[in-house]
């Protein structure tokens, strides 16, 4: 790829684009609104296939679990939104190392739906959980790293003090496989950078409850997660993947600012190195909070008729 298609592939798509959700759904509840606010979103995107992928917490048994359980996820949402799309299970378990993929359906969809993309017509892949089943895709067919754009809700920013963020420590091996790539790449940081798009109860209630059955699943469930260990106090939820979704419609920087840098890799003592090939990468550093959740909660509420 020259770097002038490089630097193409690292700006905002102007037209209507294909995309992949890479998401671990079950994880907790920014996952869910990310993927409906995809599938609202289609007059510019066209979600071709939905990918579940592990995860390891307090809401699974281990990677293997979470990854099925968001595979459940995803069809609750869909059954939601009155919705159909191809969905794979995802890796059972996070790489051994940087040469060795864990083949799945997921990974193995990706590595051959990207052989019908090409450079200056790539596929766009938002990753919102740990990034095994696309690195494991890369392993298996390099020219994923060619034809497709890789957008991923990750690490933290650049000033903070570590990496060890959830979605970035579960699978170190897989980030480096995937920034060290040479795929064009966008990173939303998550402490320091998304971690100011999040939003309160009064203001879920205020623009969800009642509105349809999948608003009012989003608003309850992000409710009853909050209060589960804040209740009696102040709070705020960080809805974090929206951001991800929504560098795809970030036309004139309406959502967020970027630039364009020179790759960093995640070490494994969680500090960032930069990529010694010289490759450059997308950095998002400010999200437009108001701006994002009003459109985000436009098209949570609309109604079926409505839309």
């Amino acid at each position: 790829m020259t770097l002038e298609q490089r630097i193409r592939n690292l700006a905002v798509p102007q037209g209507p684009v294909d995309v992949v959700l890479d998401t671990d759904t079950y994880n907790e509840i920014d996952d869910q609104f990310a993927l409906a606010y995809l599938l609202r979103s289609s007059d510019r995107l066209n979600t071709r296939a939905i990918y579940a992928a592990p995860f390891f917490n307090e809401n699974s048994t281990g990677p293997e679990d979470g990854m099925l359980r968001s595979y459940e996820e995803i069809f609750k949402v869909l059954e939601l939104m009155g919705e159909e799309r191809p969905v794979y299970k995802g890796s059972p378990r996070y790489l051994p190392d940087e040469r060795t993929p864990v083949k799945s359906p997921a990974a193995a969809d990706l590595a051959e739906r990207a052989k019908a993309y090409s450079p200056e017509r790539p596929l766009y892949v938002v990753a919102i959980g740990a990034i095994t089943n696309i690195a494991s895709a890369i392993l298996l067919s390099p020219q994923v790293a060619e034809n497709t754009v890789v957008v991923w809700l990750g690490g933290h920013g650049l000033d903070y003090h570590d990496t060890a963020e959830f979605n970035m420590m579960q699978d170190v091996a897989a980030a480096r496989v995937v920034m060290g790539s040479g795929v064009p790449f966008v990173q939303l940081p998550c402490m320091g950078v998304v971690s100011g798009f999040a939003t309160s109860r009064p203001e879920l209630e205020y623009w969800l409850k009642g509105k349809n059955p999948l608003a009012d699943y989003l608003q309850a469930n992000t409710i009853a997660a909050a209060e589960s260990y804040a209740k009696g106090s102040a709070w705020t939820r960080v809805i974090w993947d929206v951001t991800a979704v929504a560098w795809l419609l970030n036309q004139e920087d309406r959502f967020m600012l970027s630039r364009v840098r020179p790759a960093a890799l995640p070490a494994y003592d969680n500090k960032y190195t930069l990529n010694q090939d010289g490759l450059l990468m997308r950095y998002v550093y400010h999200i437009h909070r108001d701006a994002l959740f009003t459109d985000l909660f436009t098209k949570l509420a609309a109604s079926e008729e409505g839309r």
